[in-house]
């Protein structure tokens, strides 16, 4: 995530942009889906996980699994909860399906912009997503692949593991050198915020 977060923050605090540019939204997803999606170079390096090119991070949300996977898949509200504390999100297009792209800047406290660009990969409603992260940019040789599992516990809490795979060690090593990881528990904070407020 560092060269993502030195050219696009790996999160931002969610808010689609009212400003002139009108943001598209799509909701559709099988409810199993087995395609892959290859888009570029970058794929060959992201075919085959790697326990040195990954970081992992994993919370307890008090809400139902659905619920929780609700907030990732569906664009009313992702762009509502997405990212760490103190950034903004603009959304330019939102079309969350396989093959679909969410396209966003992320503005920093100091008013900075880092254009991002996800690619639905898996989207396997109530388990799992999977997603391409990087810069809006077709070929992105930085992007990199999170797994999103969603796993529920006997008392009806929600565990949400993320798995990052990084392109090089060296990104991965940077990303997390730039405090990634503390951004990403930020992240999944706002998330458990979010799906409370809406009294799941």
């Amino acid at each position: 995530m560092v060269s993502l977060l030195k050219r696009q923050m790996p999160f931002a605090v969610a808010k689609i942009s009212t400003s002139s540019q009108a943001s598209r939204a799509t909701v559709a997803y099988p409810s199993q889906s087995k395609d892959l999606i290859m888009t570029s170079s970058t794929d060959t390096a992201l075919a085959q996980w790697a326990l040195d090119r990954e970081i992992v991070l994993s919370r307890v949300i008090s809400a139902r699994r659905d619920v929780v996977f609700s907030a990732w898949a569906d664009a009313k509200h992702l762009p509502n909860w997405f990212g760490p504390a103190g950034f903004e999100i603009e959304t330019k297009e939102i079309d969350i399906r396989v093959g679909g792209l969410w396209r966003f800047d992320m503005i920093a406290p100091n008013g900075r912009r880092y254009s991002n660009r996800m690619q639905f990969r898996r989207i396997e409603p109530p388990t799992l997503i999977e997603i391409d992260h990087g810069a809006d940019d077709t070929d992105d040789p930085g992007r990199f692949r999170t797994t999103i599992t969603f796993d529920e516990q006997s008392d009806g809490k929600t565990v949400i593991t993320l798995r990052q795979l990084h392109p090089t060690k060296a990104q991965r090593d940077a990303t997390i050198g730039f405090g990634a990881v503390e951004y990403g528990y930020q992240t999944l904070e706002k998330l458990a915020r979010h799906v409370e407020s809406l009294g799941a």
